[in-house]
């Protein structure tokens, strides 16, 4: 056969540009994040503002994981530590609608949105960072350790080609990236043995949480039949408890509610209604978190399934033809979301493990990890466990009271593979602890933990787990993020950033509070420091002085003296009479009155002076136990 001349060159092009191609060095980026979820997608953004060139890559056509693409848009938890890119996040939310009240449409939250509004502001967000580059439609294939970093072979429109990076971040929603590298880890159920966690099983297991697929219904108005096809094998027994007057509400132990203040449970703006509904609702068991990608797709299918028998349930048992799936919403044939609501995961084995005691009293425990807190989060331990066939080895767990607490950095760092950091539901936490941790504020300062972290390591030339942890810590205040879950003192407070690292030396502790279903850290920034406070501190602290106070209130001087001597551990010599100015500066600086030696003075006056005298959260550094380091070689220890 004739090939006609143009045709051979054409041909010969093809084949040189596909050598070319083959040839050209693969794209080199310092932080490489795979899976652009709640985690992900802030871990590319913190990490490309602080300089270093990122990629995300997602198997799918949003960023925002479980927050837009799995539809869960009514953020639980952290109201009142609004802190860092989840405050980012939901300022955007209320200007695109037009204010704090016009989210608060539901009542499981406070914060309401489409699925697709907050996966533009998401997008918007990371287009606006010139070192952040984002592919959808990406797939991690392979990941080889290098000796310095890694190589990642990522599949895309049926081909394969390879991408090095310095760090890897592991965003995705079970893990995945992890076990791929032959991290160790988790999943289910922990043994109290091993945790040492008195509300957990007596025996391990490989129970997760239910699954949901979520899905938006929209009113389409009264007198429109929205009613779907009967699904097969329909059965409507699963859902009669899913609201008052089906069932005898005396056989259960849950709270029904109205079948109308139901539906209102998740209600979104624009009249459009978010089905993840846990009582009697779509709730589902699958532990697809071993299988292949296309052994969970196909397993998902149960899931979504039972959802559309509960959608025709609230179509035809309940009266509810109007409400139909809305198709604006989700760039799908079916008008579902992409993936399902995943409430667990793997969980690594990291450098420490967080578990049930160290979030309830974390001022008395051996390891005082508070001391390395990075995300911090308020809600109760929620685990989601109705779906499951036999209820016999399951803890009662529901709403488990907990104070607000602060994630430990050692979480998010495995303890056998370097240049990988692990966020989302994955981190080194008990299967307890996940119960709070996987909810989604938390989850987005995980990321921008997480973030932060690879772009030191990148900047300071060393692995993530030797990056100092006050350096981490303190790139997150200049972010506006909290490390310590004191909600009586917030961003843009003059004294935030004083009170946040004080609270982390441990020098002053703070108070834990449950409160109904709140839950609280309290610093009392207000009240007056006393003696037997702070010397609990400085006994942690600095144990080879001795202080003396005067009376049970501590005084400026006192304050003052305290500062002084912390400084002189630290330095050889100190000017005194410098530091004593420094410190009137500062008092009369943020208007509090004379500078009195025998004033007494506040928490947050202590904290202030403390800072800015002795800079102790610098100067005492920790290791990812929550231990202060003598030795700087040992950092990491």
């Amino acid at each position: 056969m004739r090939i006609k001349g143009t045709a051979i060159w054409a041909l010969i092009f093809g084949l040189l540009g596909g050598m070319f191609l083959s040839c050209q060095p693969a794209p080199h980026y310092e932080v490489l994040v795979v899976g652009g979820g709640a985690s992900g997608s802030m871990a590319g953004i913190q990490s490309a503002r602080m300089g270093a060139k990122t990629l995300i890559i997602e198997e799918g056509p949003w960023l925002g994981g479980m927050l837009t693409s799995a539809g869960v848009s009514a953020i639980d938890g952290n109201y009142k530590l609004y802190s860092g890119l989840w405050e980012e996040f939901r300022q955007k939310l209320y200007e695109y609608y037009g204010g704090a009240d016009k989210v608060r449409t539901g009542w499981v939250s406070s914060v309401l949105f489409e699925p697709s509004v907050g996966a533009g502001i998401i997008l918007q967000m990371a287009r606006q960072e010139p070192n952040l580059e984002v592919k959808f439609g990406h797939r991690l294939v392979a990941l080889k350790k290098e000796k310095q970093g890694w190589t990642a072979t990522v599949e895309a429109d049926n081909q394969t080609f390879t991408i090095k990076a310095k760090v890897v971040v592991d965003g995705t929603e079970l893990g995945d990236v992890a076990a791929m590298t032959g991290v160790p880890y988790d999943i289910g159920m922990d043994s109290r043995y091993d945790t040492g966690e008195s509300i957990a099983p007596e025996k391990a297991n490989d129970i997760i949480q239910d699954l949901t697929y979520v899905v938006v219904l929209e009113d389409f108005g009264p007198g429109v039949d929205k009613t779907i096809p009967r699904p097969e094998n329909y059965d409507p027994t699963p859902f009669y408890c899913s609201c008052a007057g089906k069932c005898d509400p005396d056989t259960i132990t849950r709270t029904l509610w109205e079948c109308g203040h139901m539906l209102q449970y998740g209600r979104l703006p624009n009249n459009k209604f978010m089905i993840n509904w846990p009582i009697y609702g779509n709730d589902y068991y699958l532990n697809i978190i071993e299988m292949s990608p296309a052994e969970r797709l196909q397993a998902l299918e149960k899931a979504k399934w039972f959802t559309r028998c509960f959608i025709y349930y609230i179509q035809t048992e309940l009266g509810f033809s109007n409400l139909g799936i809305t198709q604006d919403e989700f760039p799908t044939e079916d008008g579902f979301p992409m993936i399902p609501y995943h409430r667990e995961s793997r969980r690594i084995k990291g450098v420490v493990r967080f578990g049930i005691e160290d979030l309830a009293s974390p001022f008395s425990q051996k390891d005082a990890l508070y001391r390395t807190g990075i995300a911090v989060g308020d809600y109760p331990v929620d685990h989601h466990h109705a779906a499951y066939h036999d209820q016999t080895p399951i803890p009662d767990l529901h709403f488990y009271p907990v104070p607000s607490y602060a994630l430990p950095l050692g979480t998010l760092i495995p303890q056998a593979v370097s240049d990988l950091i692990v966020a989302e539901k994955s981190i080194s936490v008990t299967n307890i602890v996940n119960g709070t941790t996987r909810l989604q504020p938390v989850c987005i300062l995980l990321g921008q933990a997480a973030g932060a972290l690879a772009a030191l390591s990148v900047e300071l030339k060393v692995t993530p787990g030797e990056v100092p942890v006050r350096l981490v810590q303190q790139r997150l205040l200049d972010s506006g993020a909290y490390i310590m879950p004191y909600s009586d003192v917030v961003p843009g407070d003059p004294f935030f950033e004083a009170v946040q690292r004080i609270g982390a030396t441990g020098l002053i502790k703070g108070e834990g509070k449950n409160v109904g279903w709140q839950n609280f850290t309290y610093f009392h920034p207000d009240s007056v420091m006393t003696s037997e406070a702070l010397t609990e501190g400085l006994k942690d602290l600095v144990p080879q002085l001795s202080f003396a106070f005067s009376g049970e209130k501590v005084t400026v001087a006192e304050a003052v003296e305290v500062g002084c001597r912390m400084a002189s551990v630290k330095k050889a010599e100190i000017d005194r009479k410098s530091l004593e100015e420094l410190a009137q500066q500062k008092w009369e600086a943020n208007g509090w009155g004379q500078f009195l030696p025998d004033r007494t003075v506040t928490r947050t006056q202590t904290a202030v002076i403390l800072d800015a005298l002795a800079d102790p959260f610098t100067n005492f550094p920790v290791s990812h136990t929550g231990k202060f380091i003598v030795d700087t070689s040992q950092m990491a220890k």
